[in-house]
């Protein structure tokens, strides 16, 4: 599940989102990393005027859901993306799509270590000296206190009750902590990229 529902408020007028990254917008480039994962779908939650964010998926075999109550924060985009879900699904990986780093290997890190046999039912990306960010994947277990989230702190609480269940899963990478939300923080990255 890719939320892409924000409003790019920090961004003072431009769509992260849409911001160019490898000659693609980086929502673009966000679900193509997940359907070159592992993963069985890709779905992607949109904000009622998805307009240019619907358009940079054109041709890409993904669904969407529009989170009607997208202002109200992330958790209406994890609700609404939940309640998309096949009632058949074992597990969701919640994925930010403002995470230009993040790439299909991410994705498959985390399925391989997702095990409810050893309680691994919270796997969560992160950086190589074991900071915790993202990707996150929830196993169905989680799904009912995901689709009760209210408001804009995602599901930190969730995966702070619930430290027995949660597997980190080192990445190679500053992957799971790149998350761009002004234009400051692109011109940074964008120096380093060069």
């Amino acid at each position: 599940m890719l939320l892409a529902a924000g409003a790019s408020r920090r961004m003072r007028g431009r769509d992260k989102l849409l911001e160019t990254v490898a000659g693609a917008p980086l929502l673009r480039r966000a679900a193509e990393a997940a359907l070159a994962s592992r993963a069985r779908r890709v779905l992607v939650v949109l904000p009622p005027d998805a307009g240019a964010r619907a358009e940079a998926l054109a041709g890409l075999a993904v669904e969407t859901v529009i989170a009607e109550t997208a202002a109200e924060g992330m958790g209406a985009s994890l609700r609404t993306g939940i309640a998309a879900l096949p009632e058949d699904s074992a597990g969701v990986i919640v994925a930010l799509a403002d995470m230009p780093e993040v790439d299909a290997a991410a994705f498959d890190a985390l399925i391989a270590a997702y095990d409810p046999g050893r309680h691994r039912e919270i796997c969560r990306a992160a950086a190589p000296d074991g900071t915790p960010g993202h990707p996150v994947l929830f196993g169905r277990r989680f799904y009912e206190s995901l689709q009760d989230l209210r408001g804009d702190t995602g599901a930190r609480g969730i995966v702070a009750g619930a430290r027995e269940y949660v597997f980190d899963v080192t990445l190679d990478s500053r992957a799971p902590l790149t998350d761009l939300d002004t234009p400051e923080d692109w011109a940074a990255w964008r120096a380093l990229a060069d």
